[in-house]
């Protein structure tokens, strides 16, 4: 496949110091969505997640647990592995910043960086959060000297030598990136927060620690450890080489390089923004395409994470609910980019409203229908037979062509809405229409059967393309629904080896085949049921 069918997308690399909560899957959940579209399109693609273990904090709590840090560690990667795989997550790679490989590309990466003069050694002092693993100004101190990320928290007092990278060199190209390419930091509210942040100058930040060892050492001075920040955005780097790849830059950029979007959090969009832009600059490597800063979850006000003490399991949810919910509420729920809550009791009406009752009673009644009218046999009819002015091929013609555009500006929320506005107006169609009663007068009146079988058509093809663009987003659901139709297609195929190739089509209305064998009908989702008590924390 050629370098312009390539197209390669990264979640952060968690910090694996505790399992993963909700504020770990929304982003997960929104790059697969994205992996997966792109792949239906025939896009050969890299989808990069993965850990970041090294620091202080993981030192730190893996000695108060009594263990290593590599132990602690390889708990909490399972822990991110297994929920990815509940989730349905179909990621291509996921890199973990102890493997040997990566300390290769760290050591040469920094060795590029070295010998263009960008690394010096000087004194640092300052409050440190361990937590954030990074210094803070004490203006962004909160009463307490508390870190703003993380409220709990006490930051700590640090005079230190310190490696440090000389990010003032790249104050006016940075500058020169965000007026040039206005889509590089995405959302505005995020590219202007950066904007504004590079306008108050830039300062030298440091790139190592001492007084622990759980990280690479610094190539020039063993004395000190790489900090975890220069260490894990190296990662992306990492996590493009394959698997019999001799671990050396020129190998990690030579097919998926650049990448086209990194998602993050936008508590760490100035690392991506400012500091990895400019690493990338200093190493002689091409920048990405995007980055994207999503929002919080958000309870009271405050950012819902460990921390904080106030997270929510999403394997409890997905207990409840199973991982199709959890994937429609989260994209479409929450704007991607803005912050969002989680409701219990919304999660559930909208998730029986839009799947269970628009999208799976149409499907349902229409199916019935068929069977009882048309031997479960989609009716046999000329497509161009059906009138322009029809509501549902008027809508539906022109949806995937939008869809397509909101998938690719991360508007899940155009798309779920888009998508279920066509299956509204399915609902009202066969309501007014009535085939039913057409189906009987057709017994005397040929026309008036015709007349049902495009109203049968046009559901059951409204329904169809209805699928086809929510699979990125609730693959499980979309599979059900194909397959009642006639279709030997699984959208959650990791490969998606089987509707790559049909995108150009399948995202159009008026593809449905007359004659094609109905599947039997059954609820394609589930309603849901509040639970009895409230969704517990993680322990």
């Amino acid at each position: 496949m050629t370098a312009a069918k390539s197209f390669s997308i990264t979640t952060p690399l968690f910090y694996v110091n505790d399992v993963p909560h909700i504020g770990s899957a929304y982003p997960t959940i929104a790059t697969d969505a994205i992996a997966r579209f792109q792949r239906m399109r025939g896009y050969d693609v890299r989808f990069v997640t993965g850990s970041d273990e090294h620091g202080q904090k993981i030192q730190r709590t893996a000695e108060e647990k009594g263990r290593t840090p590599q132990a602690h560690c390889d708990e909490y990667v399972d822990s991110f592995k297994a929920l990815w795989q509940r989730l349905n997550i179909k990621y291509d790679r996921f890199i973990r910043t102890t493997e040997v490989r990566h300390a290769a590309i760290v050591k040469e990466f920094f060795q590029r960086v070295w010998e263009k003069g960008d690394i010096y050694l000087s004194q640092q002092k300052g409050y440190y959060c361990v937590s954030c693993e990074e210094f803070k100004d004490e203006k962004d101190l909160l009463d307490g000297k508390r870190c703003n990320i993380h409220v709990t928290k006490e930051v700590e007092w640090r005079d230190e030598e310190n490696y440090f990278f000389r990010l003032s060199n790249y104050q006016a190209p940075l500058e020169a990136l965000y007026k040039t390419n206005p889509d590089f930091i995405q959302p505005e509210t995020r590219r202007n927060e950066v904007i504004k942040f590079v306008e108050q100058g830039l300062r030298d930040f440091s790139i190592s620690r001492v007084n622990f060892d759980w990280g690479f050492p610094v190539p020039t001075d063993p004395n000190h450890v790489i900090y975890v920040w220069f260490d894990a955005l190296l990662g992306y780097l990492t996590a493009l080489l394959e698997d019999d790849d001799e671990p050396t830059l020129e190998n990690a950029i030579k097919r998926w390089y650049p990448h086209h979007t990194h998602i993050i959090g936008k508590d760490i969009l100035r690392f991506h923004a400012v500091y990895w832009p400019a690493m990338l600059m200093s190493a002689g490597l091409e920048l990405p395409g995007r980055i994207f800063g999503h929002g919080f979850f958000l309870d009271n006000g405050v950012k819902m994470g460990k921390s904080s003490g106030n997270a929510i399991s999403p394997n409890v949810l997905l207990d409840r609910y199973g991982a199709d919910a959890m994937r429609y509420y989260f994209l479409k729920e929450i704007r991607f980019g803005q912050d969002g809550s989680f409701e219990e009791t919304r999660f559930v009406n909208i998730l029986n409203a839009d799947l269970a009752n628009d999208l799976g009673n149409l499907l349902n009644r229409t199916l019935k229908l068929a069977a009882k009218n048309g031997g479960a046999l989609v009716p046999d009819i000329q497509v161009l037979g059906i009138p322009d002015n029809n509501p549902l091929k008027e809508m539906g013609r022109n949806l995937g062509d939008f869809v397509t555009k909101s998938y690719e500006a991360l508007a899940f929320h155009e798309v779920c809405e888009s998508v279920l506005e066509l299956v509204r107006l399915g609902n009202r169609y066969i309501d007014e229409q009535a085939p039913w009663t057409l189906y009987k007068l057709g017994k005397s009146d040929p026309k008036k059967h015709q007349e049902a079988e495009q109203i049968i058509y046009a559901i059951l093809e409204s329904v169809r393309l209805a699928a086809y663009l929510l699979a990125p987003i609730i693959p499980a659901t979309s599979t059900r629904i194909y397959q009642q139709l006639g279709y030997f297609i699984d959208f959650d195929d990791a490969a998606l080896i089987d509707v790559s190739n049909l995108f150009q089509t399948h995202s159009t209305w008026g593809i449905l085949e007359s004659r094609q064998a109905l599947g039997e009908a059954h609820p394609i989702f589930q309603k849901l049921e509040l639970p009895l008590d409230e969704p517990s924390a993680t322990p």
